[in-house]
């Protein structure tokens, strides 16, 4: 089942649906990692001494607080992001308590560019750049794909019958 169903007009189809690059997650993994294993050291620590129980206690709950925040949270933020091309426009969702979204029209895209660097090139993701006539370039990071979203957006403004080249309605020599 494609993402978004209930959002798709009649008629339209989901031509590409990502998420961010996984890459995103690593920070979030180091971040678990190191505040398990620092928790487990200071438990380690406070173990000979009187109050053992309590500094636990206290020691369990920040870990648990920070594994939330630093862990869950951009986990969480990560799978309800959302990078939607469709047959009539791209759709970008994100959120999880706040849900923020934006719908561009295909017709309403006057270009379409793409970068990454070297780190980003040897796992396959970029940051996609949408410009339309109205607004400041927006800008997509950690697309995965991003050369094949590049070629398939361009592709979905091209292959607008509204805009398609008519031989028939070029000028030649000044004359139509």
């Amino acid at each position: 089942m494609a993402y978004p169903d209930d959002l798709l007009r009649p008629g339209e189809h989901v031509v590409l649906h990502r998420r961010p690059h996984w890459k995103v997650l690593l920070a979030p993994v180091l971040a678990l990692l190191l505040v398990v294993g620092g928790g487990a050291w200071l438990a380690g620590l406070v173990s000979g001494l009187p109050w053992t129980s309590t500094a636990r206690a206290v020691l369990a709950a920040v870990v648990l607080l920070l594994v939330a925040w630093l862990t869950l949270a951009p986990a969480l933020r990560w799978r309800t992001t959302h990078f939607v091309v469709t047959t009539d426009r791209v759709m970008y969702r994100e959120g999880v308590l706040k849900r923020t979204g934006l719908d561009i029209p295909l017709a309403r895209i006057d270009g379409v560019r793409f970068e990454h660097g070297p780190f980003d090139r040897v796992l396959g993701c970029g940051t996609l750049f949408v410009e339309s006539a109205s607004h400041e370039p927006l800008e997509f990071d950690d697309i995965p794909g991003v050369e094949r979203v590049h070629a398939a957006l361009h592709r979905g403004i091209n292959d607008n019958p509204d805009d398609d080249f008519r031989p028939e309605d070029r000028v030649i020599d000044g004359r139509a």
